[in-house]
């Protein structure tokens, strides 16, 4: 009898989703500072007040990571990610209805937060539970629709402002984006066991056949693998080191995303146009994403952690000294690159470490608290500028901050259980 073709492995159709998922949410996420000049012209809000309102929704976004991870977990990534879009999508639409600061920090800062909560820890914790062997190809291929949503959606929220205001191109991004998610959410399965099938598509005694082992990465679809627990986890020196590190990068990785484009007005580069500069931010994200992966495969995911956090270093001391739309637009490749890459390696470090088994509740605690520092970094952006007219002192803050960081990397090692 003829054996029927091969099936292709069902963990590239859950990349594909967490690709369309990160795409939305965090092309809309974005979008904010493409809006936040118009919602100061009509409502007469300062810069620190509005960034002050993406701080409160990344902090608790970021906060709720841990809850998130567990409950992926525990009940999987579709219904977290079903309810996180509903979520993500009625706060935004009400941000597009706000009249006064406490509306837009209800809507924006706890309703849209707690959608987008659910939104990337559950993404990667399930990306990392189906692959071992390309890890790194996968989680790179599968945030590139970060990427790819900075590219395109920014530019495209800029043209749908000029065309209906930007209350209700807020509200038309909220809506179509929330029933995309849904859409792609249908799709995930928090792991490969669950279908009858192994991480890669590969048979433990398959695996165990190779000549080498991942670059950096452990053995998970091996029987003999380590379980870390979140418990244990803790326990050791390296899961802190690792907090460190990001939480240092992530202190500032948000600040461009919301500033850059009232700093290239401040430069006299016209409104659609400084829309444009996210796009480049999301240009060098999505080749950022798609490089790293792959790369540290090959080279080993800190020594291109290190690499990505120089580069991001460089790129905040491009924008301290431009004055021009195009050290501005090259800083923008450069930066998004470098943070597309260190965002890439964040959770393929974590899997690396600790396994599948707990990815979510262990990526989920460590996403917890660095990432909640993002929350900071506009608001002491806004803040800066508000006090000196420059954001000159912030972009020499974040390059320290950055190399700083890459400094630490040389410092991990894989935790050895006792």
């Amino acid at each position: 009898m003829t054996a029927g073709p091969r099936r292709p492995f069902y963990g590239w159709a859950v990349v594909a989703a967490c690709f369309g998922i990160l795409f939305v949410a965090y092309g809309v996420q974005f979008s904010y500072g493409v809006f936040m000049p118009a919602m100061a012209a009509e409502t007469g809000w300062d810069r620190t007040s509005l960034s002050l309102a993406f701080s409160i929704y990344v902090f608790v976004y970021s906060i709720l990571g841990a809850a998130s991870g567990w409950c992926t977990d525990r009940f999987g990534p579709r219904l977290v990610v079903a309810c996180g879009a509903v979520l993500l999508g009625g706060g935004l639409a009400l941000t597009s209805r706000a009249d006064a600061l406490w509306q837009l920090y209800l809507s924006l800062g706890l309703i849209a937060a707690l959608g987008m909560s659910a939104i990337y820890v559950p993404c990667n914790a399930t990306v990392v539970r189906w692959f071992v062997w390309r890890r790194g190809l996968a989680l790179g291929i599968a945030s590139s629709g970060h990427g790819f949503g900075n590219l395109l959606l920014p530019p495209l929220a800029a043209v749908l402002m000029a065309a209906y205001g930007w209350r209700t191109a807020y509200l038309m991004l909220a809506l179509a984006g929330a029933l995309v998610i849904l859409l792609c959410a249908l799709v995930l399965v928090r792991d490969p066991e669950r279908l009858g099938l192994h991480a890669d598509g590969i048979a433990p005694a398959a695996a165990s056949g190779r000549t080498a082992q991942p670059q950096g990465a452990s053995p998970a679809a091996d029987p003999g693998e380590v379980v870390w627990t979140l418990a244990s986890a803790r326990r050791t020196a390296a899961l802190w080191l690792l907090m460190a590190v990001f939480t240092m990068t992530f202190l500032v990785i948000f600040f461009p995303m919301v500033h850059l484009v009232p700093f290239a007005l401040d430069l006299g580069i016209a409104p659609v146009r400084a829309a444009l500069v996210i796009g480049f931010v999301g240009a060098g994200s999505l080749a950022g994403r798609l490089l790293s992966g792959a790369v540290s495969d090959r080279l080993g995911r800190q020594r291109t952690l290190c690499m990505a956090l120089s580069l991001q270093a460089l790129a905040f001391l491009g924008f301290w000294g431009s004055s021009s739309a195009a050290l501005l637009f090259a800083s923008a490749l450069l930066f998004g690159l470098a943070t597309g890459g260190a965002s890439t390696l964040f959770p393929a470090i974590v899997g690396d470490f600790f396994g599948r088994l707990s990815v979510g509740a262990i990526f989920g605690f460590v996403w917890a608290i660095a990432a909640s520092a993002a929350a900071f970094g506009p608001l002491i952006a806004g803040y800066l500028y508000d006090v000196t007219g420059s954001y000159a002192d912030a972009f020499v803050l974040s390059a320290a901050l950055n190399l700083a960081a890459a400094c630490l990397v040389l410092l991990l090692k894989r935790p050895v259980p006792r």
